[in-house]
């Protein structure tokens, strides 16, 4: 799978991700795009577009679209790594043009994902 990690998304959990092909927005010269903007240039390059953008989901309209996106609840890296083999599970289970979010409660490292 082609996966795009938006801006705030961290770079290190692409070592996690070693059975798919990974960029950065910045890598690709994207940094400066719109959502909107960004998620036309992905959906032409890319399968997965993985970001930490909370509001994505209320500011741009997503049914319909070939791109699957996975929102991450923040971009704290030592957080995230700790529940790694959770992320790399749900990226492997998302389809074209899903939209998921992963929650992780605050008071402990358990994950909780729901779709919407």
């Amino acid at each position: 799978m082609r996966v795009l990690f938006d801006q705030g998304t961290p770079v290190p959990l692409r070592n996690y991700l070693g059975a798919h092909k990974v960029a950065t927005a910045a890598e690709m010269g994207w940094s400066t795009l719109s959502n909107g903007e960004l998620l036309d240039a992905a959906e032409k390059e890319f399968d997965l577009l993985i970001t930490t953008d909370q509001a994505l989901r209320t500011q741009q309209n997503l049914p319909g679209r070939k791109l699957a996106v996975l929102i991450l609840p923040f971009a704290s890296w030592p957080r995230l790594k700790l529940n790694a083999e959770k992320i790399v599970s749900r990226v492997a289970a998302l389809r074209a043009g899903e939209y998921a979010e992963l929650h992780l409660n605050s008071l402990d490292t358990r994950a909780d994902e729901s779709e919407i």
